[in-house]
């Protein structure tokens, strides 16, 4: 399966092969016959994600750092000055400000020109204008993450903007559109509280265990040294147990849980019975095809909560029974996780209403803002007559510092007050037409 040509290079609207259109109703068109003269910048993304791209490719696009340098280098060489990488394990992204139809395909071509044994074409996302915008703000949200409502992209989408604004390649646009971003993904976050409906089997069961008996000061066993074990405990020490052990089948797999918990106590796979006597809290996460847990090998002296995160069951459901024993397994915790993620999915449609507003007064002001070089060279022109008068007057008058101070000053207002409707109503300008014939009417009465 072939991409599409690069979608602004055609004379006619037209969509990219995932049924956006190329073209926006604000003024972000990306027809063939651009007026060249004083040409806006245009904002596109280009890149794979887990959605168009499977792991084996997403693995052999990864960008690091250096190789962002490079790409940036390359994209000034081409003409574009304003360009972010967004790059994690679901996705590779260039987000760019252009000029001309020539540098946005460079751009694509300095992209798959990175990744030289791939061919990209089948996996190449192309959005421009508003739709590349909104893809941005609903990446920003979580919404476009494999996990929905996740947090951690946002910390990645400022990551991504600082490292281009430290390194030189950021500007007024680009830092306008990733913080309204961010922004507008913060307020969702906290009107909506969508990633507080957990999906992760792991803290929804530590959740669980917090809701039914408090952890903090709690003696925990946990019994595993996979990951589900290292999540379980990451959790458990983000609610302040008391004491912590572990154990594993591998005793060297369990010692090197230390590499992260250092006040972690190890002991022997074989000493879990005993060292459950002592406990108020047994987790066990691993992947043992059989129980680990046995109702006759252990018989509870004291109140104790388990918490099964292993399929198969670890922890035999006869203690179900026991009145010494609270029993958490997987059916009541996927119950949870199931509905928690149909609240999160019902939550997305709040979130767009959320996205459509704040993304409208962010492509109102990159269209306004288009009317910046002109409002630019206005200024230009009135500080060069200003400058130009206070010489010719001096030379005839002989000012002293003050009163030539005091006439530039005076002059400088004036002026500006002549210009202050003129550029406020520049600004209320909502369509790139009576921009440009603006822009004409500007030109020829003030010459610049």
């Amino acid at each position: 399966m072939s991409s599409p040509p690069f979608p602004f290079l055609n004379g006619h609207e037209d969509r990219d092969r995932n049924g956006y259109e190329n073209r926006d109703r604000n003024g972000f068109g990306f027809g063939k016959n651009e007026n060249k003269e004083n040409i806006p910048m245009k904002f596109c993304l280009l890149g794979i994600n887990y959605k168009n791209a499977q792991l084996a490719v997403r693995d052999k696009t990864s960008i690091t750092d250096v190789m962002k340098l490079d790409f940036f280098q390359k994209a000034e060489a081409a003409g574009v000055d304003q360009c972010m990488i967004l790059s994690t394990c679901n996705r590779s992204e260039v987000y760019f400000f252009y000029e001309h139809n020539e540098q946005a395909e460079q751009i694509r071509r300095i992209y798959e020109e990175m990744f030289p044994d791939i061919d990209l074409k089948e996996y190449l996302m192309i959005l421009s204008g508003e739709e590349a915008m909104a893809y941005l703000f609903r990446i920003a949200a979580g919404l476009e993450s494999l996990v929905l409502g996740e947090d951690q992209i946002l910390g990645q989408v400022k990551e991504a903007l600082d490292y281009s604004r430290t390194m030189g390649y950021s500007g007024k646009e680009l830092n306008k559109i990733v913080r309204e971003a961010v922004t507008c993904a913060k307020k969702i976050k906290t009107e909506l509280k969508i990633s507080e409906r957990p999906l992760s089997v792991s803290y929804v069961g530590i959740r669980k265990l917090e809701e039914y008996g408090k952890i903090q000061g709690k003696r925990v066993l946990v019994i595993g040294s996979g990951k589900t074990a290292v999540l379980a405990l990451k959790y458990i020490y983000e609610y302040k147990a008391g004491h912590v052990a572990a154990c594993s089948r591998t005793y060297a797999h369990a010692k090197q849980l230390r590499d992260e918990f250092k006040d972690i106590e190890i002991i022997s796979y074989e000493d879990r019975y005993k060292m459950m006597q002592e406990c108020d809290i047994v987790v066990s996460a691993t992947a043992s095809p059989h129980l680990v847990v046995r109702r006759g090998e252990f018989s509870p002296k004291r109140p104790v909560i388990f918490l099964d995160l292993a399929a198969p069951r670890d922890i035999d459901t006869l203690f179900a029974d026991d009145p010494m024993v609270h029993l958490i397994n997987l059916d009541t915790l996927q119950e949870i996780v199931a509905h928690n993620k149909l609240e999160r999915e019902q939550l997305v449609e709040k979130s767009r209403s959320i996205i459509e507003e704040d993304l409208h007064e962010t492509a109102v002001w990159l269209l306004q803002s288009r009317m910046d070089p002109m409002i630019d060279s206005l200024q230009q022109r009135c500080g060069a007559i200003v400058e130009d008068s206070c010489e010719y007057l001096n030379r005839k008058m002989d000012l002293g510092a003050r009163e030539q101070k005091l006439l530039k000053k005076v002059l400088n207002a004036s002026l500006q007050r002549l210009l202050r409707e003129p550029i406020r109503e520049m600004k209320r300008l909502d369509t790139e037409e009576e921009q440009e014939e603006y822009k004409r009417f500007v030109r020829q009465l003030f010459q610049i």
